[in-house]
């Protein structure tokens, strides 16, 4: 209870102290000190960094995938049946046309070769024979000492001869091929793989598993896929007139995402659509040096498709989107207000965007500062370099 009475005693005390304070000069002079204290400066309009729109020629480039396919590739297979005696080259190496890769077994293929020697030897003798009776015969056939049966029975037999002579002639060059054929040569240069027959294997010539593979890879194919309605727009856009050809010359990123070095050129492209797919193929070619490029390989091409000449490029940070979607800027006009503007991003281009509606030459797009101001701010821009 006496705790209680305290607390009150000290309350009324207070009260009466601050009563007492507000009726002294010293209280007065510390309320019109407080009175006169200056107050902060307002602030002027909020600096925003702008880039003034120009207009140039864009090169506008699709970037498609593909794959990569060798220039020649050559599945090497055995002509004539025999057994492997030796392996002529180091799998994985480069090889040049004409040079042997494996050898097989010769002996039949060179006893047949003797004995077309020898047939075409006996053929020959016997044409000479006949030849002789046959001009014989015709010195009497004009005495009329034989008659002219006899004669042209001799003439035939002669005639015979030569046709074996020449029968012979061939077969021998069948063996002769067959021999050569023993030796199994590269019919192109380029890389070979690894070999899926070795030594004491026994090879037919009608057999479907090739005994290895030849690929040419300097230079090498990219097959890419377009999309016939893009195909379709550019071709359309091309004849009206508001795009430009592009360059052939196009560029390529590998799986990993980096560029490769060398650049490269469409070739043609498929004059017939996929129906499961819509697309159509391009080929490019490029240069592959060092063999850095392999068949089956996943890429990426980037394959200019027009310029467009005028065209508006912003940077990406100077664009956003609304709640629907749709792309807005913000311009500072030249009451230095800030407008708010519904463009159109038409494609993606680096790290800026092109426009195609919305934004003209000499606009002051806002870059640094959007998250400031609001429609209709007052604000004082600031010009950055538009490739900052």
């Amino acid at each position: 209870m006496g705790i209680v009475r305290l607390r009150l005693v000290n309350k009324e005390t207070r009260l009466t102290m601050f009563r007492s304070l507000r009726t002294t000069p010293l209280a007065l002079c510390i309320l019109m000190a407080a009175c006169g204290q200056p107050q902060p400066p307002q602030k002027g309009p909020v600096e925003v960094g702008v880039v003034t729109l120009t207009a140039q020629n864009v090169t506008v480039a699709s970037e498609l995938p593909g794959r990569t396919v060798s220039t020649m590739m050559s599945e090497v297979r055995p002509q004539v049946a025999g057994v492997i005696q030796k392996r002529l080259f180091t799998e994985g190496a480069m090889v040049s046309a004409g040079q042997p890769l494996y050898q097989i077994d010769q002996r039949l293929y060179r006893a047949s070769r003797d004995e077309a020697l020898a047939t075409l030897a006996s053929a020959q003798a016997t044409q000479m024979a006949a030849q002789a009776k046959a001009r014989r015969y015709g010195t009497l056939a004009d005495s009329e000492a034989i008659s002219a049966q006899d004669r042209d029975d001799v003439t035939a037999t002669a005639r015979q001869a030569a046709a074996s002579v020449q029968q012979a002639r061939a077969t021998l060059q069948t063996m002769n091929v067959n021999l050569e054929f023993t030796l199994v040569r590269a019919p192109i240069s380029g890389r070979i793989g690894r070999s899926l027959f070795t030594p004491g294997a026994l090879v037919t010539a009608s057999q479907t598993d090739p005994l290895t593979t030849i690929q040419q890879l300097d230079p090498i194919y990219v097959d890419v896929t377009q999309s016939s309605a893009q195909l379709l727009a550019l071709r359309r856009s091309l004849a009206a007139g508001t795009t430009l050809p592009a360059s052939a010359t196009i560029k390529l990123k590998l799986d990993d995402g980096s560029d490769y070095p060398q650049e490269g050129r469409i070739e043609f492209a498929e004059p017939i659509v996929d129906v499961n797919s819509g697309t159509v193929t391009l080929r490019a070619r490029f240069p592959n040096p060092d063999g850095l490029l392999m068949p089956g390989m996943f890429v990426r091409v980037v394959a200019p498709q027009s310029i467009v000449p005028g065209a508006i490029l912003v940077p990406q940070q100077g664009i956003s989107r609304d709640p629907k979607g749709n792309a807005t800027a913000l311009v500072v006009n030249k009451a230095n207000k800030v407008e708010r503007r519904v463009v159109t991003a038409g494609q993606a281009i680096g790290d800026k965007w092109l426009i195609t509606a919305g934004l003209k030459v000499g606009d002051r797009l806002i870059v640094e500062g959007t998250d400031k101001v609001l429609p209709d701010d007052v604000v004082k821009p600031v010009a950055i370099s538009a490739a900052k």
